[in-house]
């Protein structure tokens, strides 16, 4: 059921990218391995294809909103298996798994096509 606005969402991107970006050092798991990066370089992109989506707070607008899900939903998955692949749930993983299952939630739940007055402001 897609009930999340694509504002909201929208919103809440550019919340994720940076708390994933941050998330390292604010949760005292910056050790310079796959536990710090993988979150950072994903926050960097959540926050770099936010800005070319076509919604309400994309200032580019070439990627449609499906698009946009499917992204979020791989990056869900692969920062919430993070720990596992890449060895390092021994030392940290809860941060990642919740992150992780928060982007993937938002990936199935918010609407796919943007308010009607988004685009027509383009």
């Amino acid at each position: 059921m897609r009930i999340l606005p694509t504002r909201v969402h929208g919103m809440a991107d550019y919340l994720l990218g940076a708390l994933l970006i941050l998330a390292p050092w604010l949760f005292d798991f910056a050790d310079g391995g796959a536990e710090t990066w993988v979150p950072v370089i994903l926050g960097a992109g959540v926050i770099l294809y936010s800005l070319f989506t076509d919604y309400e707070l994309g200032l580019v607008r070439r990627i449609p909103m499906a698009t946009h899900l499917w992204l979020d939903l791989a990056g869900g998955v692969i920062l919430a298996v993070s720990p596992w692949v890449f060895q390092f749930a021994d030392d940290v993983w809860l941060p990642h798994l919740i992150l992780g299952i928060l982007e993937i939630g938002a990936a199935l739940t918010t609407r796919t096509d943007p308010a009607s007055d988004a685009t027509a402001t383009r």
